[in-house]
């Protein structure tokens, strides 16, 4: 649970509430139902019928809460069928991750429905960037398979909750409603039966959970959420999402006599992320001496096989990859963690930035990204990644958020641990 924990903070803390008001945002309501889910649930009313529902989301989707508890209810629904669950979440990440791994991640174990769940981790983001992420994520399901139903889900959080406690979605789900309206893509607002009890004051966002007789007295009739205001608990917060779920469920069952063909409309936004895709890291030139990680039996590297296509360990100063790519934007998926070490980025013969491959949750390794270059020229761009000798004063990052160095040899290496390319484009020699 740490290391979701950590790394959400680093999604959304940084924006204040402020922020809502820069932005137009939409009335509240538990489902807007719009297609509904016609292929998924006239499927699962079908005796032997096998379905897939994938859960792409953060750390809210990861915890054991409403991706099982939906799960379950479904099984239970309909009991004639066989359901299974793709778990595509990771913690502390958003649609802008989301994106280039829903191919690996999701459509290549075809789903039946997907669930999408980044209202919380995408709270800080550019709203024009959110739409283009999801208008992505659409438009390469339904590409993928026309018939796969989407539905998207929005989580909250005490820190997100101002505008929900004014009947009105928090920015980032506003800005998501654009995309779900433009496709006829079913909404459930998770969190409005939570902003209900917030606002009526029978909510606890940040509380332990009661178990003593003495404890539940104290609580009386209110609800304890999370214990930090943002991952809810399972008998509780996710109850509640569930619920919503649960209650949306009759109106988005559209009648259907046979399977609906999804199809595009026109692009909302033509700069959307359609074309995003994930490419190995090991599709790139790799420095004399460096070799990829076998994923099976690299003790550190099998940890991730999951989620990054591949690995290359960089200990060494002046170790370097290089590539090109056709496109607009190129990001990096790879690990930080206590042993990470600057790379200086080099795009197109200018050497742009230094970045750190630590910050101040690593106190553990997690999964992370970070951009080369975004909203580029259309055409063919060169990058070099090299790392650097340069020290970092690990001590002061880790201070930041509070946190201190337990053991100095996990901390003393500095290293890049690349995975993955994130390319709006693709790869060229």
């Amino acid at each position: 649970m740490r290391l979701f924990l950590a790394a959400l903070a680093l999604c959304f803390y940084a924006t204040g509430s402020a922020a809502e008001n820069d932005y137009p945002l939409i009335e509240a309501k538990e489902c807007r139902p719009r297609g509904g889910l016609p292929n998924f649930l006239l499927k699962a009313q079908n005796t032997g019928s096998e379905l897939k529902v994938g859960y792409l989301g953060g750390s809210i989707t990861a915890q054991a809460g409403w991706r099982i508890q939906s799960l379950a209810h479904f099984k239970k629904a309909y009991p004639q069928s066989k359901f299974t669950e793709i778990n595509a979440a990771i913690g502390g990440t958003g649609s802008d991750l989301g994106v280039f791994r829903l191919q690996q991640d999701v459509l290549s174990q075809k789903p039946d429905l997907l669930f999408v769940e980044f209202a919380v981790n995408d709270g800080g983001a550019d709203p024009q960037r959110i739409i283009r992420c999801m208008e992505g994520i659409v438009r390469q399901t339904w590409k993928s398979n026309p018939k796969c139903d989407i539905c998207f889900v929005y989580t909250l959080t005490e820190f997100l909750s101002p505008a929900m406690l004014e009947g009105k979605l928090q920015r980032s789900a506003s800005a998501m409603e654009k995309v779900a309206e433009h496709y006829g893509i079913p909404t459930i607002t998770l969190g409005m039966e939570v902003a209900k009890l917030a606002k009526a004051g029978k909510l606890l966002w940040k509380a332990p959970l009661p178990k003593t007789d003495e404890q539940m007295q104290a609580v009386g009739d209110k609800v304890v959420f999370a214990n930090d205001g943002v991952h809810p608990y399972e008998a509780t917060g996710h109850k509640l999402y569930t619920e919503a779920i649960v209650r949306s469920l009759p109106a988005l069952a559209i009648a259907y006599n046979a399977p609906l063909t999804h199809v595009f409309n026109l692009s909302l936004d033509p700069l959307n992320y359609e074309r995003a895709t994930l490419a190995p890291i090991t599709s790139a030139k790799l420095s004399d001496g460096l070799v990829p990680v076998d994923m099976k039996s690299d003790a550190f590297a099998k940890g991730w096989a999951n989620r990054l296509p591949a690995m290359v360990k960089l200990t060494q100063p002046g170790q370097s990859i290089e590539f090109k790519f056709k496109g607009t934007h190129c990001a990096v998926y790879d690990v930080v963690g206590p042993a990470g070490g600057q790379v200086a980025v080099t795009l197109d013969g200018k050497t742009t930035k230094k970045v750190p491959r630590i910050d101040a949750y690593c106190t553990y390794a997690r999964l992370s990204t970070f951009t080369i270059g975004t909203d580029l020229p259309e055409g063919v761009h060169t990058v070099r990644l090299e790392l650097l000798a340069d020290p970092i004063d690990k001590a002061a990052v880790l201070a930041k958020n509070k946190n201190v160095i337990d053991k100095p040899e996990r901390y003393a290496p500095l290293n890049f641990f690349p995975g993955g390319l994130l390319i709006l484009g693709e790869l060229v020699p």
